[in-house]
């Protein structure tokens, strides 16, 4: 079965796009990772997009509860429909570097300004639903609505806490992620501005952006995402 870094791989050599209104996306996420101090990360790296250059994009929330977002590419990307919920908004180069099949590392701005590691690791659940997820996503793309008992199922199976697949972002667009491959964070750590975090652990309180949710524990995803003014809520 492939890992995370074959999946990242393949999908850095190229691919398409679910068909469907809005933007559309395709690629690899940390849905969200919560440390010890306080500070929640989170990564989008979309290299195939139908509305421009694929883009990285970095999510840091402070432990008082300041949002900011990293980017690779100006004017495009999440900064775009989160931007209302949003303190501030950085361009910057960022690096993925895999140093085995399940342990990668981010660096943003040459690791001035953030580096953070993270350790996958898949359990039976995680990899029955990697079994399934290919052929599952046409289905989800083309019937958006399945998205939210497949959430519901997330939270039972993986222990998300409170998670929405579809709804709406700070901007008012419509979002949906349809997610193939999952693995869970086994460990991870980051230094932000020069200040170590810690290491990861449950998030302890909703975190929302619209209504988009951190989920309580650290996941990998490969996923299809799309953005439109007309998707459901």
């Amino acid at each position: 079965m492939a890992e995370p870094a074959d999946v990242a791989a393949a999908l850095e050599r190229g691919g398409r796009v679910q068909d469907g209104p809005g933007d559309r996306f395709t690629g690899y996420a940390v849905l969200g990772v919560t440390f010890t101090s306080g500070d929640v990360l989170a990564l989008r790296r979309f290299p195939i997009s139908s509305s421009g250059p694929g883009y990285t994009s970095v999510w840091h929330c402070s432990p008082t509860g300041r949002w900011t977002f990293y980017t690779d590419v100006a004017g495009h990307g999440c900064a775009e429909y989160f931007g209302p919920a949003l303190d501030e908004v950085v361009v910057a180069p960022i690096r993925i570097e895999w140093s085995g099949p399940r342990s990668v590392s981010i660096a943003v701005d040459g690791g001035q300004r953030l580096v953070w590691s993270l350790l996958m690791r898949s359990t039976p659940l995680t990899r029955a639903f990697n079994a399934v997820g290919p052929w599952l996503a046409p289905i989800m793309s083309r019937h958006p609505r399945l998205l939210r008992p497949l959430a519901l199922l997330a939270r039972l199976f993986f222990h998300t806490g409170p998670l929405r697949l579809i709804g709406r972002a700070p901007n008012g667009s419509g979002f949906a992620g349809t997610p193939w491959a999952l693995w869970i964070v086994r460990s991870s750590r980051a230094c932000i501005g020069g200040q170590d975090t810690g290491p990861n652990q449950s998030l302890d309180r909703p975190l929302a952006l619209g209504e988009f949710l951190i989920p309580r524990r650290g996941l990998f995803a490969a996923s299809h995402a799309a953005m439109s003014a007309t998707w459901p809520s």
